[in-house]
């Protein structure tokens, strides 16, 4: 029986309703118990770089993916058909190659040069006494997570909004003080664990969903028939919907989406408090084989629902193709248990992302500036505050029910990959780097994308292009510019690079 049959629609409700608080309980409790192992700030954010391959591997992921990969890439898919894959198979590619390139190297230089931060970790890579590199690295983070974070917040207020009919606000405030909750408690300890658990549901969730719906309507065949029955050009990722061909900025800015992976701070952070650089290697398989079959499984959702569901979504309702498909399809205790699987994608991140932006603010800035001298109860409590405000602005940034899931994650991510992206491949593999040439690309690339996107918004054109790929081009040029022609790194500095290159040849 579905959800549909036989069952009111309030014993329906109460269902759900029931499975996702007993989850939201176990979410805290696992919170509460990691709040008993955080007693300074290395805990609160790194964890004391005591975590396992399968933790940080799908903490990792799990934090990366959230709503958008079971709402956003499923109803991207739903609109556009195959051509969505592109953006699925430039993360996969993405993927493979920040566990490859910079994983081991972080993990290594971070703990060389004693940093539990990314803006730490640049400012004590270059020796920079006046702390340039900390505060400019951390203004970017608030201001690009603050749009991710809301991203998060807007799956969690589609999710109820359109499971009970409650009100879009209500569903917000409901998922953020959850979220706050036990990343406010518990930190880097409760984040990775709490991910650990929605890793896993995520990826049971997604992958069931669409072999029910291939099942349930009588195999590949007939299920590929009944799509190109629908629109025999949904199926081809080289033309669109229409019948055009894919246009080649529109291929490329999909495939750019995978540089974004090089800058994401909520991603390098699970590198570098990982427990031992040689337990890399199984963490990157873990990742790939976890990335492979959730990518597939979500485009096949927004496929599968062009036919699968009798109504016809329009572009803003799109991004519910997942949840209605599990409404349909399974009884009601196991609707609710997949329908927490977007709770646990919105919770993953944002918890991953408040962290972040807790960690740079005080770290990269009070302690920085304000109060060197600052103890560790004094900083943890700056921490927790900084979670709280960043929620809220987060939230009213996501009052706006119109805004896409994808459209918000697809700013941020190119945010952060134009701004980070680059100095993190310099600092990991280009021992000539200075300190200004890093300040210049952290702020060509953060002020590119911002800019770049907005005359898209105005001019279209060659300003179509996915913002990521001009700021991290320009970027690139700005650092190895600056880095050349500028004052050489000291010796200290390339001594510092050849030991740690030196550790990553021996690991």
């Amino acid at each position: 029986m579905s959800c549909q049959g036989g069952k009111s629609l309030v014993e329906s409700n109460l269902t759900i309703i029931v499975i996702f608080v007993l989850y939201l309980v176990m979410m805290l409790a696992i919170g509460l118990m990691a709040y008993k192992k955080t007693s300074n700030t290395e805990d609160y954010f790194l964890g004391g770089r005591k975590l396992g391959s399968w933790v940080v591997s799908l903490s990792a992921q799990a934090s990366d993916m959230s709503g958008w990969m079971l709402m956003g890439l499923p109803g991207a898919a739903y609109i556009a058909g195959l051509e969505a894959g592109w953006i699925a198979l430039g993360l996969t590619i993405g993927t493979y190659l920040n566990w490859k390139l910079v994983a081991k190297r972080l993990r290594n230089y971070t703990e060389a040069c004693n940093a539990i931060t990314i803006p730490q970790f640049l400012g004590n890579r270059y020796r920079d006494d006046q702390n340039i590199l900390r505060i400019v690295s951390s203004l970017f983070i608030l201001i690009f997570f603050l749009v991710y974070t809301a991203s998060a917040f807007v799956s969690g207020g589609k999710l109820f909004s359109t499971v009970f009919g409650i009100d879009y606000t209500v569903a917000l405030l409901i998922c953020a003080v959850v979220v706050v909750s036990y990343t406010f408690a518990g930190g880097f300890f409760a984040v990775c664990w709490t991910d650990l658990v929605q890793g896993i549901l995520m990826f049971v969730a997604i992958v069931i969903v669409p072999c029910a719906a291939v099942v349930s309507m009588g195999g590949i065949d007939a299920t590929i028939a009944r799509i190109e029955a629908v629109n025999v050009n949904m199926l081809n990722p080289f033309i669109t919907i229409d019948g055009t061909h894919i246009a080649m900025i529109t291929v490329i800015s999909s495939l750019a989406w995978g540089l974004g992976y090089f800058g994401q701070p909520h991603i390098l952070v699970r590198f570098m408090g990982i427990d031992d650089a040689k337990s890399i290697k199984k963490s990157r398989l873990i990742a790939m084989v976890w990335v492979i079959f959730s990518l597939t499984a979500a485009t096949l959702v927004g496929l599968l629902g062009r036919v699968f569901l009798t109504q016809d979504l329009s572009n803003s309702s799109g991004e519910t193709v997942y949840i209605l498909m599990v409404m349909k399809i399974f009884p009601l205790i196991i609707a609710g248990v997949f329908l927490a699987a977007i709770l646990a994608a919105v919770m993953s991140t944002a918890d991953s992302q408040l962290l972040v932006t807790a960690s740079a603010i005080t770290e990269d800035f009070y302690k920085a500036k304000i109060r060197p001298n600052a103890s560790d109860k004094e900083l943890m409590m700056v921490s927790r505050l900084t979670v709280m405000g960043v929620s809220i602005i987060a939230i009213l940034i996501a009052l706006n029910p119109n805004n896409t899931v994808l459209g918000l994650v697809e700013n941020a991510w190119a945010g952060f990959g134009a701004t980070f992206g680059p100095i993190m491949l310099f600092s990991l593999f280009y021992k000539k780097t200075s300190r200004n040439g890093a300040i210049a690309g952290i702020v060509t690339g953060g002020l590119v994308a911002i800019i770049w996107r907005n005359l898209g918004n105005m001019y279209g054109g060659i300003f179509s292009l996915y913002e990521i790929v001009p700021g991290f081009i320009l970027s690139a040029i700005a650092i190895y510019l600056v880095s050349k022609f500028g004052q050489e790194p000291s010796q200290e500095i390339q001594d510092e690079f050849e030991k740690v290159r030196e550790l990553n040849r021996n690991c």
